[in-house]
């Protein structure tokens, strides 16, 4: 007898960003489409960043205060523990403090404990070193944490794959459900490097924009020869779990495919015209869907604002779809560049793409030059990252 088939669905997704701490909140800023940046003076100039609102601000002082062990944390580690009981509260996976061996977690993120590994050294410096600086800068402990916050018992997996990282622990965790190592679980990403010294490594690649009195400083497939690169905060997590066919139903979420992309490098950033990283990922994504349907109806770009990487990527999409290529968008322009959030925040924007059946558009001249969707059953997630790594999610809805 034929095994009857079965999908990794999205039983629920949390997330905390600038342009938002809930559900609504974010949904009703992509529809106002309007951009959440601020400026800071960094270097003695002014420099636009998007940073959490001060509603946001509160909700994790919140959390602070309703754990006192927490004070003691990143920035980073508490937008993921937000981020992920969001999550299995929608999944429903809070009914119990009882430890769920069978929950599994994998929170990435690309710099990791950004702010407090910058007051400990300046500690060192002073000669007075907390006992708490090396736990609490480990990358390890984003997982560590959310798996307490969350009472998973299984697996705990943190790890730094660049700005690809969230993609990669959705890719870990389809593997583990498809493999039977868990029965749920947790995967995203976060990020807060929003610290002097993150925003100094960003200009010294020489990305960074320049347009902080500009309504719209980071502007993806510019027409314009220019890095147009803004850093933004904020963490997101889905919560994965493995259906049988017959147990769909309509409206679910499903993640269909996950492709990994890998070019050899030849600059610090690597990533090559022709954005060979990207066509191995799409593609790869591409040859898991059913060979009679293979239609993307819209694609969530990288396109982090960077002349070269953003045009890369592109043409890797023309390469990949010719003269077929599906309608494209981004929320950098909205929410800055999170780095190893990234991925997890457009996964966020294609639910609510396909919730909506909308994306919100790009309001200044770019080069993208797309159709609009129309309708959106299937939406694909770019993201990429130095050392020349890419991933692609493909998500669908269950009609």
């Amino acid at each position: 007898m034929e095994a009857e088939k079965e999908y990794i669905v999205i039983r629920g997704c949390g997330a905390i960003s600038p342009l938002g701490f809930d559900e609504p909140g974010i949904a009703q800023a992509y529809r106002a489409g309007k951009p959440a940046f601020t400026t800071v003076l960094h270097q003695d100039k002014p420099t636009p960043v998007a940073s959490l609102s001060p509603a946001a601000d509160k909700q994790l002082q919140a959390l602070v205060d309703a754990h006192p062990n927490y004070r003691q944390l990143d920035r980073s580690v508490l937008m993921a523990v937000y981020a992920a009981r969001q999550a299995v509260e929608q999944a429903g996976w809070l009914a119990t403090d009882r430890q769920d061996d069978e929950l599994a977690v994998n929170i990435g993120s690309s710099r990791g404990a950004t702010g407090l590994f910058e007051q400990h050294y300046e500690s060192f410096l002073n000669q007075e070193l907390s006992s708490a600086s090396s736990p609490t800068t480990t990358l390890g402990n984003l997982s560590s944490w959310v798996a307490h916050a969350v009472n998973a018992g299984g697996a705990q997996i943190s790890h730094s794959i660049t700005c690809s990282t969230a993609l990669m622990a959705v890719a870990n965790g389809v593997a583990w459900l498809k493999a039977g190592m868990a029965k749920r679980f947790l995967a995203g990403g976060t990020e807060a490097p929003l610290t002097d010294f993150t925003l100094a490594q960003m200009k010294a690649v020489g990305i960074y924009s320049g347009l902080e009195k500009h309504p719209y400083p980071c502007r993806p497939y510019a027409l314009e020869k220019q890095n147009t690169f803004v850093l933004g905060e904020g963490a997101a997590v889905v919560a994965l779990e493995k259906v049988a066919a017959t147990d769909l139903y309509g409206g679910e979420f499903i993640v269909e495919a996950v492709g990994i992309g890998f070019e050899k490098i030849s600059s610090k950033t690597g990533i090559s015209a022709e954005g060979l990283n990207f066509q191995k990922a799409m593609r790869h994504g591409l040859s898991q869907l059913p060979a009679h349907d293979t239609t993307i109806d819209l694609i969530i770009t990288h396109t982090p604002g960077t002349h070269a990487g953003d045009k890369a990527e592109l043409a890797a999409i023309r390469a990949v779809f010719g003269e077929a290529i599906p309608a494209i968008t981004t929320n950098k322009w909205l929410l800055g560049h999170a780095l190893g959030a990234s991925g997890a925040l457009s996964l966020q924007y294609a639910l609510h793409a396909l919730r909506s059946q909308s994306a919100t558009a790009i309001p200044f001249p770019n080069s993208s030059s797309t159709k609009p969707a129309t309708r959106l059953r299937r939406v694909m997630v770019n993201a990429a990252g130095f050392g020349g790594n890419a991933a692609s999610v493909i998500l669908c809805i269950q009609n």
